[in-house]
């Protein structure tokens, strides 16, 4: 393999980890928003905030990674997402702020008026930030982003069936992430009622999601046939694969299995994303951005292949042993 293809791999990782931890991140904010009053939802709301709490910053560190490896490595794929859908990424943003904002500040008001403002905005830009962001994905899906500044229509790239069902599917799927995740967290603390409550919710997500997707084929069939040939010809493997863990989590779900179903809830998610990538390679901006066409000097590609490796060698376990930490603590009571 080439430089320009393993810094591809390693771009591909980031993004599966942003949406397997930071899409998680923000399905705990969908669920904040369905948790109900500042009473009855006041120890779900505990539990969300005691398992994003000590991570959410972290998990936009793979988001950074992503940004950058683009902006350094496909330089001309970079400008011309960023030029051309530039209304959703910039939507995004305000949303990761105003969630950041929120989230902090809502720990540190005491006036219900106040908690009510700062819950409602993190809830809000919890939903939107992942939907606008499956929008992107959808645009450069979909064949809607062509390499050049700002070439391709600022609206239409990004406001499409393909985008919009991405746009679902984001939501969706951080939504089921974050019910799995915190039916383990639930019983970790002795939560029983919490356990219950969170996995009959990610069992009604996998549902819905599922049938999201099915629905999502005959949109990719009539909106996006270049893609959707990928997905039913080499990609089909891991397609199948996504569907078969989405089955079996639903599977460990009803058998109270809360430890094992994150393993195959996550492997449901990343199956969806790297089908996708399997779909398209080498097409990076379709029809004609390859991964060779695209790539930086080799000098420059080299070069940040080899501080990506040492930089992962310094990150990755310490990232590790802080979830180990954090995963390990139980909330103050």
């Amino acid at each position: 393999m080439s430089a320009a293809q393993w810094l591809l791999v390693l771009a591909w990782l980031g993004i599966t980890l942003y949406a397997l931890l930071g899409g998680a991140d923000f399905g705990g904010g969908f669920w904040d928003a369905l948790a109900g009053g500042s009473r009855r939802g006041l120890t779900q709301r505990g539990l969300i905030e005691h398992a994003i709490g000590p991570v959410w910053e972290a998990n936009h560190v793979w988001l950074i990674f992503v940004l950058v490896l683009f902006w350094t490595c496909f330089p001309p794929v970079f400008a011309s997402v960023a030029s051309t859908l530039y209304i959703p990424l910039t939507l995004a943003a305000f949303g990761i702020i105003a969630r950041g904002a929120a989230f902090a500040f809502r720990k540190a008001s005491t006036e219900l008026w106040q908690l009510r403002l700062f819950g409602g905005a993190f809830a809000l830009s919890s939903i939107l930030t992942p939907f606008f962001l499956g929008t992107v994905a959808g645009g450069v899906a979909s064949g809607r982003v062509p390499l050049g500044i700002a070439k391709g229509n600022v609206v239409t790239s990004w406001w499409n069936p393909t985008s919009i069902l991405a746009g679902l599917l984001a939501i969706g799927t951080t939504a089921y992430l974050a019910a799995v995740y915190l039916t383990a967290d639930a019983r970790r603390q002795g939560s029983v009622e919490l356990a219950e409550a969170f996995r009959r919710r990610a069992i009604v997500t996998a549902v819905v999601t599922g049938l999201v997707v099915l629905g999502g084929i005959a949109v990719l069939h009539a909106d996006a046939p270049r893609l959707y040939a990928g997905l039913t010809g080499r990609a089909l493997p891991v397609a199948a694969l996504s569907a078969l863990a989405g089955l079996a989590s639903v599977v460990l779900l009803i058998e109270r299995r809360y430890v094992l179903v994150r393993l195959t809830a996550g492997l449901a998610v990343a199956a969806l994303l790297w089908g996708w990538a399997v779909a398209q390679y080498p097409v990076l901006l379709p029809p004609d951005g390859t991964v060779s066409s695209t790539a930086a000097e080799p000098g420059v590609l080299r070069a940040t292949l080899a501080t990506v490796i040492v930089g992962l060698l310094l990150l990755v376990p310490s990232l590790g042993w802080m979830f180990t930490l954090f995963q390990t603590q139980r909330p103050a009571r």
